[in-house]
């Protein structure tokens, strides 16, 4: 008798399903960024194992398919067996549904999260610049920027609302080379912390925005480079280094909005 297949899809189709929704989310991690999207990461790990789990029951059943296969197949016909099997068969089909809704489900809370993160970008960027336009009025106004400066930048920042995170640090490195002294210096190598970051490139995010503090300590975007390293710290494991660079940005900047993040983040790991 020749050997049929299970209806469905294989189990290596799965598997290559599941690691598609995985690298969907790779080019913009949208775990990413300043802020922790803690609730819905928890509930992709959950799903992630739910599917693990299936993935095993399957083909622990393709098995035992396989063995009343070989059994039929070496001339010793069962009834019963033939029925165990056609029952087996109905069930994997069930399961094979199962985890193809579930792999949907996991790539699109996976793409949720990660425009949500890149919206968040956005914002926060747009929040600080009228914030710093605003303090700017009530400052002696200093040179205006030059219009070169600002398109170049203004490109920069396109590549990463746009995702493409390499081509954003590259742009944001050779705004920095052509225009080191610009006022826009410090935002620039922020944004390339948080670019190395949406690639979970977090070492070398770290080394960006520790480059940032160390030139220019009094940046408006020093807060939020140093809740930034701490995101990246959390990311590497690195627990108790990321609750010591929350602290320190709460002494350091007590006011700003990056601290009060800082605060509920702490809040948070202590109910941890």
């Amino acid at each position: 008798m020749r050997r049929m297949p299970p209806p469905g899809l294989s189990c290596s189709r799965i598997a290559f399903l599941l690691v598609a929704a995985f690298a969907c989310v790779m080019p913009g991690a949208a775990g990413a960024g300043m802020f922790d999207d803690d609730e819905a990461r928890a509930r992709i790990e959950a799903l992630r194992k739910q599917v693990d789990t299936g993935q095993r029951a399957s083909d622990e059943r393709l098995g035992r398919i396989d063995e009343r296969l070989k059994a039929i197949e070496s001339g010793m016909p069962d009834r019963r067996a033939l029925l165990d099997l056609a029952g087996q068969i109905e069930l994997l089909r069930g399961e094979l549904a199962r985890l193809r809704g579930q792999s949907e489900v996991l790539a699109n809370q996976i793409e949720t999260a990660d425009r949500r993160q890149k919206d968040l970008y956005i914002d926060i960027d747009t929040r600080l610049r009228k914030l710093e336009q605003g303090q700017e009025q009530a400052m002696p106004k200093p040179a205006p920027i030059d219009v070169s400066e600002t398109r170049a930048y203004e490109a920069a920042l396109n590549q990463f609302k746009m995702g493409s995170y390499s081509l954003a640090i590259s742009a944001f490195q050779g705004f920095l080379v052509t225009y080191p002294t610009s006022q826009l210096a410090s935002s620039a190598q922020y944004w390339v912390g948080n670019a190395h970051y949406a690639l979970r490139d977090f070492k070398n995010a770290i080394v960006a925005q520790q480059k940032l503090i160390a030139a220019w300590p009094d940046s408006q975007k020093a807060p939020d480079a140093m809740l930034n390293i701490a995101s990246s710290q959390e990311a590497l494991g690195d627990r108790r280094g990321a609750l010591k660079t929350l602290d320190e940005l709460i002494r350091k900047f007590p006011g700003s909005p990056a601290a009060e993040s800082a605060k509920q983040r702490m809040t948070q790991g202590a109910k941890r």
